[in-house]
């Protein structure tokens, strides 16, 4: 995303908890910063995209945290996917100082390198004309929506359906192995259907191939079911689906794929 931000033209300053991965852009020509402060140190927009909820609280409040350095007229885009009731939190956060945009983004690493992003905005509209030209360089398409956190949840919702997939392909892929069939067909057969999906199929070659380089991570594909669990738990339903799904994630990742892609699944299938 910076990347994609640098080559649109953008003055880009950047700061990661593990400083090595932000030093990497530095030949792109981003500034490297020794802290979120500095990184926003007047700044037009504060982007974060962190794993999770406490870690984008972290980084944004405190003394070397980047509201603290932020001016007033800024504007915060808040891409990580935190759930909906760390966005609530983090949007009383900026109220205080500055004006918030939730926008998580749909797709995994090969998209962000494409810029082809599914970007899920919501806020106040008359920040759109502002903060498009930022989503237009990182993003094929921006959903906006009404209610400041409604791209938070939609972001659940369409993470929850993805892991249904996503598990779903693990143990058709173990059910065509016990049943002797050639995997290949099979996902050939799925993909010329009105039954493919093409995000199921592609994981299901991974899994065929036992090609789990991270895309996406499946202990942080695991942490936003969880954070879909807790959405419906908030509400009163049930998910029984998801529920038996990460319990075989959590299977998985104890067995030592946690930082290898969602395909990886299927090691606990």
């Amino acid at each position: 995303m910076a990347r994609n931000l640098l080559r649109a033209g953008f003055d880009v300053h950047v700061w990661n908890r593990t400083r090595e991965r932000a030093e990497a852009l530095a030949a792109q020509g981003a500034r490297v910063a020794s802290s979120p402060a500095e990184a926003a140190s007047d700044a037009d927009f504060l982007i974060t995209m962190l794993t999770d909820g406490p870690a984008v609280e972290s980084a944004v409040t405190g003394t070397a945290g980047a509201l603290a350095a932020l001016p007033s007229e800024a504007v915060w885009v808040q891409m990580s996917t935190v759930g909906s009731g760390a966005t609530q939190h983090l949007a009383e956060l900026a109220d205080q100082t500055v004006a918030f945009v939730d926008a998580p983004v749909s797709g995994s690493s090969e998209p962000a390198e494409r810029g082809e992003l599914l970007i899920l905005a919501s806020g106040n509209r008359a920040l759109r004309p502002r903060v498009q030209p930022l989503f237009d360089a990182i993003g094929h398409q921006t959903l906006w929506l009404d209610r400041v956190g409604d791209g938070s949840r939609l972001k659940l919702v369409l993470n929850n359906w993805l892991a249904v997939l996503a598990e779903g392909m693990a143990e058709t892929m173990s059910l065509t192995a016990a049943l002797g069939l050639n995997p290949d067909q099979v996902l050939e057969t799925l993909s010329g259907s009105p039954l493919g999906s093409a995000y199921a199929v592609s994981k299901g070659h991974a899994m065929v191939q036992h090609d789990f380089t991270p895309g996406f991570p499946l202990r942080h594909a695991a942490k936003d079911i969880t954070l879909a669990l807790s959405a419906a738990d908030h509400h009163e339903i049930e998910l029984p689906l998801t529920e038996a799904v990460l319990k075989r994630w959590d299977e998985a990742i104890a067995g030592g794929h946690g930082d290898e892609d969602v395909a990886a699944a299927i090691t606990a299938s």
